[in-house]
């Protein structure tokens, strides 16, 4: 599932921008595989940071997570070009990921939580020893 559209990307960056790093052909028009493919790797990117904590993909797609994988892929267009600005909204997307693997960001409205299975194998190990370490005294 690819958590951004083109349309967002308009939105957020302007259409003219957005012509300009995905008219690959230089046709005029932006080359709607171009934007799809970084579309989707920034949602491969976003989906590799939270599946340590969301089932995914996430359905429905909170609204952070949409500029999250907006930005990424703004980056993605940009390549080797990206400004200063733009490589610092990646930064920040990739920081707050790794805030939502580690827990310290919950997503609203997203995917089930993952659940970890725990195994009913217990084992318990018993030592006995002729003496205790420290001897017991009655005057605690």
């Amino acid at each position: 599932m690819i958590y951004a559209t083109a349309t967002d990307l308009e939105k957020r960056y302007g259409a003219a921008p957005l012509l300009e790093l995905a008219n690959r052909d230089g046709d005029g028009v932006a080359d709607a595989d171009v934007i799809d493919t970084a579309l989707n790797d920034s949602s491969q990117t976003v989906n590799g940071y939270v599946a340590a904590s969301y089932q995914v993909p996430l359905d429905p797609v909170p609204d952070q997570v949409v500029r999250w994988t907006s930005d990424i892929a703004w980056y993605f267009l940009h390549g080797d070009g990206a400004t200063e600005g733009v490589a610092a909204n990646y930064k920040t997307a990739i920081a707050a990921l790794r805030d939502v693997q580690s827990g310290r960001i919950t997503l609203q409205c997203a995917g089930s939580p993952v659940t970890e299975s725990v195994s009913d194998d217990y084992t318990v190990l018993v030592s006995t020893s002729p003496a205790a370490p420290f001897p017991r005294s009655e005057e605690w």
